[in-house]
């Protein structure tokens, strides 16, 4: 979810509108759940979540780039709360590959990232520098990224009237981004830590309850492949947000590789949500996943969950033979 902060008081008029309907109705439960989705806003993560966190790690940690050792293309699709106006929809696009010198990669990632009437986009550019650890393949890489962010609103896509001018004017707003990571990883298992963004930027100076502050946000990854036999891998990750003002939001994991082909798994979020995923590697060349949430929060009788499509296209190495890489 983007910019919780920012968009909060078009929750709270969807709150006044929500109370007025109910009035004179048999609805205290439903009321209780609508006071906890706006508390829900109020203490949330600003920068966008994934459910395939593990496949999209370019979109958190520059460090990535180059990890998969080929040119590899992600683009990610999510809807999250199905059947609650306004909720959050993402897309993602993220490229990266080692250059001639493979200790160095380069990537491109850009988000674009709705809530309500707002939007927020994200665009780039990710540098790695890889250095080996020991014979055994661990290697420790140094990421830096840089690019730009726009915050804008449409306020005609609002389902009220409001009096205050902040309602009545559109905004756009840019910033940049400067962000940096570390990835230590070998053929079996990874570490990540990251900061994607160290600028902190305010879009509104007059208005204290309509502030949206770029806060700093750290992620922590990690995950294990573990070989259960000749056709089967199990790969348990987590993936850990902190930002300051807001609870820690942790996420894990668990997949399983069937034959090098097949992927399922299961993932759950804090206080937030379990999720099932299933993907098919289609070809040398092609992935596609799938991931449905379902609500474990307080709004969960307010949505029939959330749905992620990730898409996955690498170029096949001629004269280099990879076993097929799980993260």
């Amino acid at each position: 979810m983007g910019n919780i902060i920012y968009i909060i008081r078009y929750y709270n008029i969807l709150l006044s509108i929500q109370i007025k309907n109910m009035i004179g109705k048999p609805s205290i439960i439903n009321l209780v759940a609508v006071l906890t989705l706006v508390s829900t806003f109020s203490y949330g993560q600003q920068d966008p979540q994934y459910t395939h966190y593990m496949y999209n790690t370019l979109s958190i940690n520059p460090a990535y780039a180059g990890q998969r050792e080929t040119l590899s293309i992600v683009g990610l699709h999510r809807t999250q709360w199905v059947g609650i106006d306004g909720a959050p929809q993402t897309q993602s696009l993220g490229i990266h590959s080692p250059l001639r010198n493979e200790r160095l990669a380069i990537g491109l990632n850009v988000v674009s990232d709705a809530l309500g009437p707002a939007r927020e986009s994200f665009i780039d550019a990710n540098f790695s520098y890889t250095i080996p650890i020991n014979d055994n393949s661990t290697k420790l890489s140094f990421g830096i990224k840089t690019g730009w962010h726009n915050i804008s609103t449409d306020w005609s896509k609002g389902q009220f009237q409001d009096d205050d001018v902040l309602f009545n004017q559109n905004i756009s707003q840019n910033a940049l981004i400067l962000g940096t990571g570390l990835y230590l990883s070998s053929r079996d298992w990874y570490l990540g830590f990251s900061a994607p963004n160290f600028i902190s930027t305010e879009h509104y100076d007059d208005f204290e309850e309509s502030l949206a502050t770029e806060r700093l946000h750290f992620f922590f990854t990690g995950g294990y492949v573990f070989d259960l036999n000749s056709n089967v891998k199990l790969k348990p990750s987590f993936l850990v947000k902190a930002v300051s003002g807001a609870p820690y939001i942790i996420d894990l994991s668990a997949n399983a590789l069937l034959n090098n082909d097949l992927t399922v798994g299961l993932a759950w979020r804090w206080d937030d949500s379990i999720a099932a995923l299933a993907g098919f590697q289609i070809s040398d060349e092609m992935y596609i996943g799938y991931g449905y949430d379902l609500t474990t929060s307080g709004i969960n009788n307010y949505n029939s969950g959330t749905h992620e499509i990730i898409l996955r296209f690498e170029i096949k190495k001629i004269n280099k033979i990879i076993s097929p890489r799980f993260f």
